[in-house]
């Protein structure tokens, strides 16, 4: 399946398309990526806990996502809680998913890079007890010039069915493999207002 090209309405999370518009009033130029210290969210304990945080390293096909942020619900999605807090960051995403996953979700990662715009992708996946689940993940870039520098993820699983296990939900050990139903890249044109870029707003044409 190939990214199509989208505006931000294709988000179905409310939270993400909070941090989607965070992120658009950190614009300070069309076409233009935004800096990190210009996204200032409220977020709290529980939105932490659906998001990760990247340093970008290298460029292209090489590069690789060195985590500096890891949700609490996310080690849980991967299996991932026998790994002590304190090395759950500064190590790099294929590292932590390991290379079978990693396979799956790179599309999103490199796309971000390339086209330099958030990229949204759904995934159906079923738990433990076969309930199926929505997994969405938003991903937006900061940076200066044309390089992406970071990534911010935020991850959401949420079923029609109610409640859902989320253990292992992603992991090489989950009852079956994620089955993606929608790439998009937020990729329109994106003009930011003439106020400070603390305060600004943006729009989509």
């Amino acid at each position: 399946m190939q990214f199509r090209s989208a505006d931000p309405s294709v988000v179905k999370s409310i939270t993400q398309r909070v941090l989607l518009n965070v992120w658009l009033r950190a614009l300070r130029m069309p076409d233009a990526l935004p800096l990190l210290c210009d996204f200032h969210i409220e977020d709290t304990a529980d939105d932490r806990a659906d998001m990760m945080s990247f340093d970008v390293v290298g460029s292209g096909e090489a590069a690789r996502f060195l985590i500096t942020q890891e949700g609490a619900r996310l080690t849980t999605a991967y299996g991932n809680e026998h790994v002590e807090s304190r090395l759950r960051t500064n190590r790099y995403l294929d590292d932590a998913i390991g290379p079978e996953r990693y396979a799956g979700v790179i599309l999103s990662y490199r796309a971000c890079l390339a086209r330099k715009r958030p990229t949204y992708t759904v995934a159906t996946v079923a738990d433990a007890d076969g309930k199926e689940v929505s997994y969405e993940r938003l991903l937006l870039p900061f940076g200066r010039g044309d390089a992406v520098e970071h990534i911010i993820g935020s991850y959401k699983a949420i079923s029609i069915e109610g409640r859902f296990r989320l253990h292992n939900l992603m992991g090489v050990a989950a009852k079956s493999a994620p089955v993606v139903t929608e790439r998009a890249v937020i990729n329109r044109r994106f003009v930011p207002t003439d106020r400070p870029a603390s305060h600004e707003s943006a729009e989509l044409i």
